[in-house]
């Protein structure tokens, strides 16, 4: 009786691939506890690849990477380079997660933490549906120091404009759903789960900071 009553529990919870995507945008915790609980592990190197790719175009927006190079080849740099160091950069990241997440009795182990990462990555690899629009409407332009493409048409400004608000949207939605999966996965509160998210930043910019700081002294 009790075993049925907890196979009853389990199939009820169950949520499938579509749920997940979509319930990653409105019920986030719920979807870690799922994917936590059944170590579901279906689309992470997928949505890994995607979220480095992502993040790549956002560099090479921020670099004015299209002053140097034509379109085909920012789009070739970021899609090989992106899906390749991002994947391996979060990994890093997800390592770091755990071990400074011991410090403040976290539980999460490194995989589990990973799979946490690349679901609540979710809105930021939306971006990427954006950027296809983008492209098709200002080219290169996107990629470089002055956006000149739209020639003061109003409708091309008013795109532009709307992508720029909705990208940062997913971006603070992208923190603040990380932010309750880092809570689910380490068993912390939001306070220390906001703390360990920065930990792993401090633990690489403290050290590289001190560095030049002291080389800078060193070659005066």
């Amino acid at each position: 009786m009790i075993l049925d009553q907890e196979q009853s529990a389990t199939e009820t919870n169950k949520l499938s691939d579509k749920e997940i995507f979509i319930k990653i945008w409105t019920s986030p915790r719920e979807v870690f506890k799922y994917i936590n609980d059944n170590k579901y592990d279906k689309f992470v190197h997928v949505l890994l690849v995607l979220a480095g790719i992502a993040k790549s175009f956002d560099k090479a927006s921020e670099n004015d990477m299209g002053d140097n190079l034509p379109l085909l080849a920012v789009i070739a740099i970021c899609v090989f380079f992106g899906g390749l160091f991002g994947w391996i950069s979060y990994f890093i990241y997800a390592a770091l997660l755990r071990w400074t997440g011991s410090w403040l009795n976290g539980k999460g182990n490194t995989e589990s933490l990973l799979r946490m990462i690349s679901h609540a990555l979710i809105p930021s690899i939306f971006v990427l549906v954006l950027l296809i629009p983008q492209i098709l409407l200002f080219g290169n332009g996107i990629f470089k120091s002055e956006l000149d493409a739209y020639g003061g048409e109003t409708f091309l400004t008013i795109v532009l404009y709307s992508s720029i608000i909705i990208e940062m949207l997913l971006g603070i939605w992208t923190l603040i759903i990380f932010v309750i999966g880092l809570s689910e996965i380490q068993k912390l509160s939001i306070g220390k789960s906001i703390l360990n998210m920065i930990l792993p930043v401090l633990i690489i910019i403290i050290p590289i900071a001190l560095i030049a700081f002291i080389l800078g002294d060193l070659f005066k």
